[in-house]
């Protein structure tokens, strides 16, 4: 991998013991050309002894205070790659030191993983013990810790990578943040054209910027919104205005309810309205409905825009702006129209989530314990514990999930199928609502149900089925619905987008990180799932 042009800030990685800080240092000092700098190797010098030594002879504060002070000298330095000791950064005011002039990066991997690479380490005076009383203390230094590892905006799983992708992961980290402080770009690759995903805490001031960066022309610009978040999209226009552009906000109202061609036509008035040429941009300000009209109306509009998904809630985060799929329903059915219409972008500020009602968010919840299910077991065991290190961490690793999907299958002709784990009872459910039902409460319960039908039929640990249960149920979410008949939701099935003829297809769990498609496993089967999660209903 060919290193971007990096200005001359310091790389500092930080982190537990065993995550590869040293390693992956010296090839990135190697390959940026720079000066490689171990600061547990320099306090050894300069105290004349080993580590351990120095804590037995001059006490763990008097080597705190001797780092603190190495951060503080080698912040003003520049054209470094640092690696601290792992406590070095829990000092916030080195931390803050080192993040003014350089880019940090800490590096994690699984416990496990940790133990295995330290097993034979004499050299640390935090781990005494045998095997035993070294997990312990693993998982209670790493507890204490969190908070502040957490604190820091890049975070790279050396767990399962080898050194030299983790330095890719880290030199792309550095040229995200020289592009703006905090940035984590994931790049998406299509057919269509290759795009960024662009994560980050109040990126929408620098929406303008971060587009023109991307190849878009200032001119004119739509932002498709609704009355709720237009304050979102009235921070997006200004810094469209002063990259250049000259935005119009359009308005849709919000709810799956409106999500129709009669809500698009309207769309298309309002760009004619705004004098919207081929050049001009869409972008999408909002949930997943907006997204998906504004995509949609994107694609059809003078035979195609360029579009921007600056997604608003969780779930649209973690699923809907990712991939290209837009698209309305009908009275038949959810998404029965559509195209796919690739974005030229997509910003997610985590910063907005902070207005997102407290409902809509755990709802969006359901769409990352799903890529958990999918793709991540980590991510999925973090939530059943203390959960992902900081919200941008949660974000970029449930998306990351989906990328690799879509990468593999960008017109869902195979393997992207297995995104709608959970979908087809989940868009029955809001069909019969007459979709009152929030998506991701849906799809929550959807999952439980998909979750017993592969324990019935023989392809899933009823251990794991009462694990999705119970992780949804202490997120919030819902796991049995009640009002309406199995019969009802059954029938709902008969227009997913999803079957193939007049058969049903389904997304089950066999295991974490292992989903699987079938055809119609027989109305019987499809029933007893339905019943399952549906109380007080007759068959």
């Amino acid at each position: 991998m060919s290193a971007p042009h990096l200005s001359h800030r310091n790389i500092i990685l930080t982190g537990f013991m065993g995550v590869g800080k040293s390693t992956v240092g010296r090839i990135l000092a190697e390959r940026l050309n720079r000066r490689f700098v171990d600061m547990d190797a320099v306090l050894v010098e300069r105290f004349g002894k080993s580590i351990p030594a120095i804590f037995a002879e001059e006490g763990e504060e008097a080597f705190r205070i001797a780092e603190a002070r190495l951060c503080q000298e080698l912040a003003g330095e520049t054209n470094l790659v640092v690696s601290t000791g792992g406590g070095a950064l829990i000092n916030e005011q080195s931390r803050q030191a080192f993040e003014a002039t350089g880019t940090v990066v800490c590096l994690h991997a699984a416990e496990a993983t940790i133990l295995a690479r330290v097993a034979a380490a004499t050299d640390r005076p935090l781990l005494p013990g045998e095997e035993e009383e070294r997990r312990r203390r693993v998982h209670a230094l790493l507890q204490q810790r969190r908070l502040a590892y957490g604190a820091i905006a890049y975070q790279v799983d050396t767990t399962n990578l080898a050194p030299a992708e983790v330095a890719d992961q880290i030199i792309e980290a550095a040229a995200g943040d020289q592009e703006a402080r905090g940035l984590n770009r994931i790049s998406v690759y299509s057919p269509a054209g290759d795009y960024d995903l662009l994560l980050g805490n109040g990126i929408l001031a620098d929406a303008g910027r971060l587009l023109v960066n991307r190849g878009l022309r200032p001119g004119l610009a739509a932002l498709v919104t609704n009355d709720m978040i237009r304050p979102h999209a009235e921070t997006m226009a200004a810094s469209l205005t002063v990259a250049g552009f000259t935005p119009t906000i359009c308005t849709a109202p919000e709810g799956e309810q409106h999500k129709t061609l009669a809500s698009v036509a309207s769309l298309y008035d309002q760009f004619i309205a705004a004098g919207l040429d081929r050049q001009s941009v869409v972008i999408a300000v909002g949930g997943g409905v907006i997204g998906d009209m504004a995509g949609f109306a994107a694609a059809t509009y003078l035979r195609g825009v360029p579009f921007v998904q600056v997604p608003t809630s969780l779930l649209a985060m973690v699923d809907a702006s990712v991939g290209g799929k837009t698209g309305v329903d009908l009275p038949q059915g959810k998404n029965l129209v559509g195209a796919f219409k690739q974005p030229v972008a997509v910003l997610m500020d985590m910063a907005v989530l902070s207005t997102l009602p407290s409902d809509e968010f755990r709802s969006g919840l359901a769409e990352v314990v799903k890529h958990g299910v999918i793709g991540a077991p980590r991510l999925f065991t973090q939530l059943e514990e203390e959960g992902p290190v900081n919200l941008l961490q949660l974000v970029a690793d449930a998306v990351r999930v989906k990328v690799r999907v879509v990468e593999s299958d960008p017109y869902e002709r195979g393997v992207r199928d297995t995104l709608n784990l959970g979908h087809t009872f989940g868009h029955a459910l809001e069909q019969v609502s007459h979709y009152q039902m929030r998506h991701g409460d849906a799809v929550a319960v959807g999952m439980v149900a998909a979750a017993n039908m592969a324990v019935a039929l023989g392809r899933c640990d009823a251990a794991l089925a009462a694990r999705i249960r119970n992780l949804l149920e202490r997120l919030g979410l819902p796991v049995s619905v009640a009002g309406y008949s199995v019969a009802a939701i059954h029938a709902a099935m008969a227009q997913d987008k999803k079957r193939s003829g007049k058969k049903l297809r389904f997304i089950i769990p066999q295991a974490l990180g292992d989903v699987v498609m079938i055809d119609d496993p027989g109305d019987t089967v499809v029933q007893q799932a339905i019943a399952s999660v549906v109380t007080s209903a007759a068959m």
